[in-house]
């Protein structure tokens, strides 16, 4: 999917008031009709991530694309700042400090492989973003990970590990897609 850098600005904005919504307000923000441009009706699967400073403060997103554009960020937007486990919901004076960004996932595919080694020969570090899949264990990493994890081997290990398994564990079960993001952050603009 392609966005203006206006329609970036905008879906950040809007990620801003659904979290200023929720700190007002029970319940998520709801848009009308007359917010959905064609656009921001299209079926998207999107990942909101919030920093304070340097530090991760919230990242909830889907890997689904069966809402519009604008609701998926809205939702997501809502649930990094008040649902994600691993924090605190967000305070009212952290607001202002958050730094906000959004990755619009493209549709997920299947890479096909004989060996954990010919999987990681076909790795793009720093724009493939990744879904592993085996019975009972399911995980992701955005491209954007690879910012700390730079080579495929440590980014395949912990992206095992997000999903509940030894980082060494290999099976014929393993299922891989592969995924890209268009990302932008209220730092970029």
């Amino acid at each position: 999917m392609k966005l203006s850098p206006e329609e970036q600005q905008a879906l950040l904005q809007y990620a801003r008031r659904s979290i200023k919504w929720g700190l007002e307000h029970t319940g998520t923000l709801t848009v009308s009709d007359g917010d959905l441009t064609d656009t921001f009706r299209q079926p998207a699967s999107t990942f909101v991530t919030l920093h304070l400073g340097e530090d991760l403060r919230g990242c909830i997103g889907r890997l689904k694309s069966n809402r519009p554009l604008l609701t998926d960020v809205i939702e997501n937007a809502h649930s990094a700042a008040f649902a994600d486990y691993r924090f605190p919901p967000v305070t009212a004076p952290e607001l202002g400090k958050i730094i906000i960004s959004i990755s619009v996932l493209s549709r997920p595919h299947a890479l096909y492989f004989k060996s954990e080694e010919d999987l990681l020969g076909q790795l793009v570090p720093g724009t493939d973003g990744l879904i592993l899949s085996v019975p009972g264990h399911t995980g992701t990493f955005l491209p954007s990970v690879w910012e700390s994890l730079p080579t495929p081997r440590e980014f395949l290990e912990q992206l095992k590990r997000k999903a509940g398994l030894p980082a060494a564990y290999w099976s014929d079960d393993i299922s891989i897609e592969r995924y890209h993001t268009l990302e932008f952050s209220e730092r970029d603009v």
